[in-house]
């Protein structure tokens, strides 16, 4: 233990620094509070008689402000992220040349004095003047397009899955228990059987003939599940639902045309004709894939084929993307872009001591979709499944998923950044790195105690 003497000189050895007033680094700084209705705007005090002004959020009012900001000589503006309402202004004032900067509202939500509009905006100026703001990540606006066309695709596929289950239950309040025989009600026989129903066919002999032969249930098992209580009620809430499902499927392929041309028109990193893609690895191809080759304009995208990594499928891989875009340099290290992801333990400090660590809860999106592929890892004979089962052994399922979704992240970001292709080095690798360093440190621990391993003769 060290005596208090020592705790003192110890503390006066430290070098004492000196703390520096507060400089103001954008000195043509603006402050924006967003809301429904208007935006109250603020500028320094000595470019106009009004700093604090009002204006209304319907376009000519929004050039405007614009505008005015212009005439007061402001280069850089500071604003909440409220809602989906900064996305409007942001894209204007980003086109008439201000360097925009969208902040957490966490980092300013402390304002001093009674609360109002004016005085946020005022406190948001006064921020960003002394270079108090960080800048929230959007990515450059070609990969702003495509993520809102991908967010979109996503929520189309919500809306149908919804309809799935409508359908689900119109045939159990017919007793019709085809989700018995057969595992997915949308594959080729369901489909089949039940636009037979909606059509007025409600023989279950004759429905079961439009079984898939790759169907695993019989004809007769199926016969037997589609024998029901077919009422007119009934079968018209699943009519419905049927014309539903077929609308967001449509809907669906029109989104993913618009998305292929969003892909045409972004110019590509590389030649797919001098470079090919690699062969792709065989999988089952799922209903919610794109009818366009959506693994080779990623490809052309970002330089190096993720689909490679274990877990990661093309529309994993354009859900990431689309969200990250394919400059790392935005993050200065892999540490940074995992702590932006939400991946990286959240320490809190007091004293020097780590009191409490964990992740962060978060909604971002590219952090969901590398914990859905940790997750489907889970079971591959790679390194990245050798890793998720071992950490599941020890701390359970959901840290689990957590650190095998850091690792993704981090192959993720060296191979964008340095263009490097992926290759698993295999499960067997992965155990025998293991052991390694477990033995290694057992020698250590073993050196410390003043004793040595022996190995155990090998047994013929």
């Amino acid at each position: 233990m060290m005596s208090l003497q020592q705790k003192a000189e110890r503390a006066g050895s430290r070098a004492v620094g000196t703390v520096e007033s507060l400089k103001q680094i954008n000195l043509n700084a603006a402050g924006l509070d967003i809301g429904a209705a208007e935006i109250w705007a603020s500028v320094p005090e000595d470019r106009d008689e009004r700093p604090v002004r009002s204006f209304d959020t319907f376009t000519v009012d929004l050039y405007a402000l614009a505008h005015w900001l212009s005439d007061c000589g402001i280069e850089t503006v500071a604003m909440e992220s409220t809602g989906v309402y900064w996305i409007p202004i942001y894209e204007i004032l980003e086109a008439q040349g201000f360097q925009v900067y969208l902040v957490n509202a966490r980092h300013i939500k402390n304002v001093p004095g009674k609360k109002s509009d004016v005085l946020d905006c005022q406190w948001i100026q006064r921020l960003h003047t002394y270079g108090l703001l960080q800048a929230s990540f959007r990515p450059e606006a070609e990969m702003c397009a495509l993520r809102a066309y991908v967010r979109h695709r996503d929520n189309l596929l919500r809306y149908r899955s919804a309809h799935i289950q409508h359908m689900q239950k119109a045939l159990q309040l017919m007793n019709v228990q085809l989700t018995n025989v057969i595992t997915d009600i949308t594959g080729q026989t369901g489909m089949q059987i039940i636009r037979a129903i909606v059509a007025g066919e409600h023989d279950p002999v004759v429905l079961a003939r439009y079984r898939d032969p790759r169907c695993h249930s019989s004809e007769a098992e199926i016969a037997k599940a589609l024998t029901g209580n077919y009422q007119p009620e009934h079968l018209f809430a699943l009519k419905q639902a049927l014309e539903l499902y077929d609308f967001y499927s449509q809907q669906i392929k029109a989104c993913d045309a618009e998305i292929e041309q969003k892909y045409a028109a972004i110019k590509p990193v590389i030649d797919i004709e001098a470079a090919p893609l690699p062969p792709a690895r065989r999988r089952k191809r799922s209903r919610n894939d794109p009818d366009f080759d959506l693994r080779s304009h990623l490809y052309q995208l970002v330089g190096v084929d993720l689909t490679r990594i274990d877990g990661l499928q093309a529309l994993t891989v354009q859900e990431i993307i689309a969200e990250i875009g394919v400059d790392m340099n935005r993050w200065p290290t892999v540490k940074h872009f995992t702590s932006w992801l939400t991946l990286a333990p959240h320490n809190d400090i007091s004293g020097g001591k780590v009191l409490k660590s964990r992740t962060l809860k978060s909604k971002n999106r590219a952090a969901q979709a590398l914990r859905m592929a940790a997750q489907s890892v889970g079971k591959s004979k790679s390194a990245l499944g050798a890793y998720y089962r071992r950490m599941r052994a020890r701390h359970g399922a959901p840290v689990a998923i957590t650190a095998t979704a850091h690792k993704l992240a981090r192959i993720v970001y060296h191979m964008i950044k340095y263009r490097q292709e992926y290759v698993d080095p295999g499960q067997d690798y992965y155990e025998q790195k293991y052991q390694d360093r477990v033995l290694k440190n057992l020698q250590r621990k073993a050196q410390h105690l003043g004793m040595q391993l022996v190995p155990l003769p090998s047994v013929s």
